[in-house]
């Protein structure tokens, strides 16, 4: 990083760090928790963590001899390419997708490392389970009832653009270095988002180059960076980042091993907001004014402003999903949904 860059990065205010404990203290840290913070030395017991102090390849070998035998997705980026998993100019993606097995994907990082060259090779989340046999056992976080999806990154020194996601996160540094750069859940205005529908890893991400910022492009910027938490992570270190919290990833050091735990307070057969977000585009964002003011009223008496009165004048047994959703109820509206989505 620029010497420019350190300087912005001096200015940012820093991830608080939360004390913890093994048992039901980090469950108690998590449980309903709305702000991101850094636990330090949570997995420096990982055997991951071991093999990869020894070295970058240490940390291979011990993937590869849990790896199952199948392909795994991986991102490249051409020779001079830095590291910033991005659109080019044209909004095509700046790298090429495609698959192989591990030990010769990582066999291809053993070779530029040997020739002294610097190539981007990415491997974003992948399912643990059901690539790996055995890791997520010797290398797991206890997180209570919590049921999470579990993912890994692997993969050279890279820049991964900011955006958000709608689980809960926690992410653990296992090799090399990892910079997270946070912004609030509002900060969406000035981060300047790119298309929705075409992205680089499947959610919408800030146009803006963190690295060099275009400020006369991107003027709001600014004031998201004065709204920004910055958080460095060395291998053992994790960082829990709240449902929507807008993140910036960079993997800093020439390998780096990143595991994340993601859950849901909210039960699992609820619907995906992105969803209904996407359905909205397409059915009232375009419509006139003023039927879009009809729909934004309807949007604040059923969803936003929705109580107990919505309902008080329904036969209790008649209120259907305008009663609290169960499982059963939201199993209905969504093939309900897919019968007109279909048509």
């Amino acid at each position: 990083m620029a010497e420019r860059d350190a300087a912005i990065y001096d200015r940012l205010a820093r991830v608080p760090e939360a004390a913890w404990d093994k048992g039901a203290g980090l469950d108690a840290l998590l449980k309903g928790a709305r702000e991101p913070f850094v636990l330090r030395g949570l997995v420096a017991d990982w055997p991951l963590v071991a093999a990869g102090k020894q070295s970058a390849r240490a940390a291979r070998r011990y993937l590869v001899d849990h790896a199952r035998d199948r392909p795994f997705s991986v991102s490249i980026g051409p020779p001079g390419h830095d590291g910033r998993l991005f659109y080019d100019a044209d909004m095509a993606m700046n790298f090429r997708s495609g698959t192989g097995k591990l030990v010769d994907i990582f066999a291809g990082i053993d070779a530029a490392e040997e020739q002294g060259e610097e190539r981007t090779v990415y491997l974003g989340s992948i399912d643990i389970p059901s690539h790996f046999d055995g890791l997520d056992e010797a290398n797991g976080v206890d997180l209570g009832a919590r049921t999470p999806f579990k993912s890994i990154w692997i993969g050279t020194r890279t820049r991964i653009a900011a955006h958000n996601d709608f689980p809960d996160n926690l992410a653990c540094c296992a090799v090399g270095r990892r910079r997270f750069t946070l912004f609030p859940p509002d900060q969406y205005r000035n981060l300047y988002l790119g298309p929705i529908d075409h992205t680089p890893a499947g959610r919408t991400v800030s146009m803006v180059d963190f690295d060099r910022p275009d400020l006369d492009a991107h003027p709001r910027f600014a004031e998201a960076m004065a709204q920004a938490q910055v958080a460095e992570l060395e291998p053992g270190d994790a960082i829990f980042i709240p449902s929507m919290w807008w993140h910036h990833v960079e993997g800093l050091a020439p390998f780096n091993i990143l595991v994340n735990y993601w859950w849901r307070e909210t039960p699992a057969w609820l619907g995906q907001p992105q969803a209904a977000l996407n359905h909205a585009i397409l059915a009232i964002r375009d419509l006139p004014a003023a039927d879009k003011a009809i729909w934004r009223d309807l949007f604040d008496y059923y969803v936003f402003d929705a109580d107990e009165s919505l309902t008080a004048h329904i036969p209790e047994k008649a209120r259907g999903v305008l009663a609290p959703l169960t499982a059963e109820t939201a199993g209905r509206l969504r093939a309900f949904l897919l019968r007109m989505l279909s048509k």
